[in-house]
């Protein structure tokens, strides 16, 4: 019977120290979610990478691949954008979803795909997007990198054809389902 109670006895006090030792833990993970919630505060970061939903796209004008112009006034309806580099994993990654999106609009015209980089590298990405997009290759910082304001890749962009940007994103879950069509 004594050892039954002194049994009991070490399991309650093991109990106790288990649960003091909870609450020391549970303190402390909140004290390092405060103090990471105020250091992602107070990061400045690198800032956005695109033009965010509701601005007004600057006027712009480029060559497409097939060489006719893109410019801002030659979109008559809702168009998608999609920027995309050669060798970017997260480019390749979601250039199905694009071409997806892209069939469903089943227009061309109201697609842009823009390939930023070299023509050499560009090429397999040229050949797949030009079946459903009008295709620009330019270089960081021409004319729709820089209306778009895109600093990664890929970027999906939605916008109407006064130049609002109605949706954008890193991913075409981003974007409202077929709203281009």
């Amino acid at each position: 019977m004594v050892y039954l109670a002194a049994a009991v006895v070490l399991v309650g006090v093991l109990g106790l120290v288990n649960l003091v030792l909870s609450f020391g833990v549970i303190r402390r993970l909140r004290r390092h979610t405060e103090l990471l919630s105020r250091q992602a505060a107070a990061s400045t970061g690198p800032g956005p990478l695109m033009v965010s939903s509701g601005a007004v796209l600057p006027a712009f004008t480029a060559t497409a691949t097939d060489g006719g112009a893109v410019a801002l006034n030659s979109f008559d309806a809702r168009t998608l954008a999609g920027f995309f580099a050669p060798g970017c994993p997260a480019c390749d990654e979601r250039l199905p979803s694009f071409l997806e999106y892209a069939a469903a609009v089943a227009d061309p015209a109201r697609v842009l795909a823009v390939i930023v980089g070299k023509a050499a590298d560009a090429e397999p990405l040229r050949r797949e997007l030009s079946g459903v997009a009008r295709v620009v290759l330019e270089e960081h910082g021409d004319a729709l990198t820089t209306a778009f304001a895109v600093e990664g890749f890929p970027a999906f962009i939605l916008f109407d054809p006064g130049g609002s940007v109605v949706a954008s994103g890193l991913s075409m879950n981003e974007l409202p389902v077929h709203a281009a069509a």
